[in-house]
């Protein structure tokens, strides 16, 4: 929706107001089921803002709803204010992706969650080595889980190289977690604009090749 001009903040919100919208449709949209219970697997749909633009990506079943059902947004309402969708550009790709014999290199487009509330606390006591060692191991179990989501075995090891280049503090569920500014360099070929580690259906952990 490249009219409306949104912060990257604002991806949870963007998830809160089209999977409430969308609710009746698939719990692919807002990973709940009827019951309130929430789906613990990777989002095959996932809310972002990319650039300032709100983006939508899909991925195998989450793909074909997001094509159904794109076409269908006529408005966005994001912390009260209203914002008319004039135009929308839509792509429907079939994407290569696998262990490859070349290295490929990818920037985090948004911040990279990779820790969770237990591991937090033990990279806290951890050495520059240490963390080092296990921020790379994170990575590695990122991809592993998005193979596993999108139906592809690994029949080979991961390779990856991880630079750091930064570290905020955020906050969720109102508990403070950092999150990180990294590029990586991995044998496997990933799709640009997916999610890698925690949040990524609120937008967290955007990859794109470079």
């Amino acid at each position: 929706m490249p009219e409306i001009k949104l912060v990257t903040r604002d991806a949870h919100k963007l998830r809160g107001f089209l999977g409430n919208l969308f609710k009746e449709e698939s719990p692919l949209l807002h990973n709940h089921l009827e019951s309130g219970q929430l789906l613990y697997h990777y989002p095959m749909v996932q809310y972002k803002v990319l650039k300032g633009i709100p983006t939508l990506v899909g991925i195998n079943d989450g793909a074909d709803l997001l094509m159904q059902l794109f076409m269908r947004i006529k408005m966005l309402e994001i912390d009260g204010e209203h914002y008319p969708v004039l135009s929308k550009n839509i792509e429907n790709s079939q994407i290569s992706m696998g262990l490859s014999e070349d290295l490929h290199a990818y920037r985090f487009e948004t911040l990279w969650m990779a820790l969770n509330q237990k591991n937090y606390t033990d990279y806290l006591t951890e050495d520059e080595t240490q963390r080092s060692r296990h921020l790379k191991s994170l990575l590695v179990g990122n991809i592993l889980s998005f193979c596993k989501a999108a139906n592809y075995l690994v029949e080979g090891p991961i390779m990856a190289n991880l630079k750091i280049t930064g570290q905020k503090e955020t906050r969720f569920k109102n508990n403070a977690m950092l999150a990180f500014e990294a590029e990586f360099v991995t044998n496997m070929l990933l799709p640009d604009a997916i999610g890698l580690g925690k949040q990524t259906s609120r937008g967290f952990g955007t990859i794109i090749k470079i």
